[in-house]
């Protein structure tokens, strides 16, 4: 049986390895990256079966199959909550709770070898899955931020933002006023948090305001580029991947 595992975790995807190892399923690729694992599907066969962590060091792991046409069988490992495994179970798609069960596992492991289907078969909403992971029946999203400045806590409300982008291993906010502010936030944990008719991440490194678009522009290479208000420091370019649920998101 030819298995990866991805896993940004090091330590946990070596545990899953050895795992593995008892119950006779060799592992021997193990990914770590959105980047890593792209290269990596770009240059070798497709495995039979893919261990899939959903969060990856640079974002989400359904990034990797957005520009590539799965043809792998794949159990999750995920320590999102019951809520959303519901997503999992929809998709038909197996999944381990973490920390990962030796017993789960080996039943994980069975499923999967007496219910094998050709990759031809395999049909995975990632757009349905990424939804509910992050949209969750009546879920409250994120109304403002407080800052820390100085000796002060400021208010920034969310409605203000015109975008909030990525830097130097920072996450900002810039908001309507032409001010940039550092937030304890991610990328990946905001796009939880924030809602998803009204923001949308057009890259790894932008999610924009939909009330926020001044203008949007044909880029090069298939791609667009969005044009905000005050924010000037950069291009904000949907990636050539996104354009398509992207031109979705704006007419929802």
């Amino acid at each position: 049986m030819n298995v990866i595992i991805i896993e940004d975790e090091k330590p946990a995807a070596r545990l899953l390895q050895r795992k593995l190892q008892k119950m006779d399923v060799q592992a021997d690729v193990m990914l770590h990256s959105v980047e890593e694992s792209l290269e990596w599907f770009n240059n070798n066969p497709h495995p039979e079966l893919i261990f899939l962590d959903i969060q990856l060091s640079d974002g989400l792991s359904f990034e990797i199959f957005e520009t590539i046409e799965i043809n792998s069988a794949i159990i999750f490992t995920t320590a999102y909550d019951e809520y959303a495994l519901r997503a999992f179970k929809l998709n038909s798609i197996d999944y381990l709770l973490k920390p990962i069960d030796e017993d789960d596992l080996e039943v994980a492991i069975n499923k999967y070898k007496g219910n094998r289907v050709q990759p031809q078969n395999m049909s995975l909403d990632f757009e349905q899955i990424k939804r509910m992971l992050v949209n969750p029946l009546d879920k409250s999203y994120k109304k403002r931020f407080t800052i820390k400045m100085g000796q002060r806590l400021k208010m920034i409300n969310v409605s203000d933002a015109e975008c909030f982008f990525s830097e130097n291993k920072g996450t900002y906010i810039h908001t309507t006023d032409n001010r940039d502010y550092l937030l304890e936030y991610t990328l990946e944990q905001l796009e939880g948090e924030l809602d998803p008719a009204k923001f949308y991440r057009v890259s790894r490194k932008y999610i924009v305001s939909i009330d926020a678009i001044k203008d949007i522009v044909v880029y090069t290479n298939s791609r667009l580029k969005v044009i905000l208000p005050t924010y000037t420091t950069d291009e904000v370019i949907v990636s050539r991947e996104r354009v398509n649920s992207f031109r979705e998101w704006l007419g929802s």
